[in-house]
């Protein structure tokens, strides 16, 4: 959580979340700005381009919604689909470690985007019918929170306000942009979301000045451009001032963010041995078992003597 509330913080411009608060509307929002981090988890596999951008823009709304929540663990982001992209995953934790996959169907990708300029990349054309869904998981001894909705929506931010209409705890605005920028055409990533928690007795009583301001805010916030979500040489505070600034815009301490999988031998182990040991010779080639996590593409071998100790363990 942040320490305060801070007129004139300033911050580095990558790999970060930005906590604000709208005043005198007591709107509470996030810019999420994604450099380095997101170009290095979409360039770790040779995504196509359409699936790249989708899935970074999976990652930055995972990040986005992420800071919604108070929790200590790891908050999951999934698509499924019938589309060319059958899956999404995307995961980030309290402490900013951030990684996500997608799982993709080459033919149909091709088939899709036939004739499609970038304009028509849309969930129904790259995810198609299916489901988003958000987990949030603190650990052995406490219960999965998830939430499922239909995807409803032309983009990802869409289909997360869907699912937020569902609910009538929250109300909330969310912009998303991911692009190739700069002279190496790197990933960049960024997203905006506002939100407000009804008082004590719904929505029906609050005063029609808070109603302007939150339409107010919504209208400031959507006025923010794909370019200027993303510019390297836009600092988060300097964007939010220029959206918010009238209504007295409030930064607080920013939360750092960087690409980190969670995978390991030890980990990689743990999992073969829940395997028989025919499972386990099926999967030798050239008399090594090779595993390659899906999320940061790194493989792992073991050999003869590495699977007889796990065998015995």
């Amino acid at each position: 959580m942040p320490d305060g509330p801070r007129s004139g913080a300033v911050s580095g411009p990558d790999d970060l979340v930005q906590p604000f608060r709208i005043d005198p509307f007591a709107l509470r929002g996030r810019l999420v700005r994604l450099g380095p981090t997101i170009d290095r988890i979409l360039s770790q596999h040779a995504y196509p381009e359409p699936v790249a951008a989708m899935l970074g823009e999976a990652i930055t709304l995972a990040v986005v919604l992420a800071g919604a929540l108070k929790y200590d663990g790891i908050f999951t982001l999934q698509t499924k689909g019938d589309g060319p992209i059958r899956l999404m995953v995307a995961d980030v934790s309290t402490s900013g470690a951030l990684r996500g996959y997608a799982q993709y169907d080459a033919a149909k990708l091709e088939a899709s985007l036939t004739g499609a300029g970038m304009g028509m990349l849309s969930v129904p054309r790259l995810v198609g019918s299916g489901y988003i869904a958000f987990t949030v998981d603190q650990g052995e001894d406490t219960d999965r929170y998830q939430g499922i909705v239909e995807l409803a929506g032309a983009t990802l931010a869409e289909c997360a306000q869907h699912y937020f209409r569902q609910s009538e705890q929250i109300q909330a605005g969310i912009k998303l942009s991911v692009g190739r920028t700069g002279r190496y055409r790197t990933w960049r990533g960024g997203g905006l979301m506002l939100q407000r928690v009804p008082p004590e007795g719904g929505y029906a009583v609050i005063a029609d000045d808070v109603e302007d301001g939150w339409r107010r805010a919504m209208v400031l916030m959507s006025s923010a451009t794909a370019e200027e979500l993303v510019d390297p040489d836009l600092p988060p505070h300097r964007l939010l001032f220029r959206l918010f600034h009238e209504d007295g815009v409030r930064v607080y301490d920013t939360h750092t963010l960087e690409a980190r999988c969670r995978c390991s031998r030890e980990r990689i182990e743990g999992i073969l041995r829940l395997f028989s040991p025919d499972e386990l010779e099926d999967m030798r080639q050239e008399g090594v078992t090779t595993v390659t996590c899906q999320f940061c593409n790194q493989s792992y071998v073991f050999d003869e003597a590495d699977l007889d100790r796990i065998r015995k363990t």
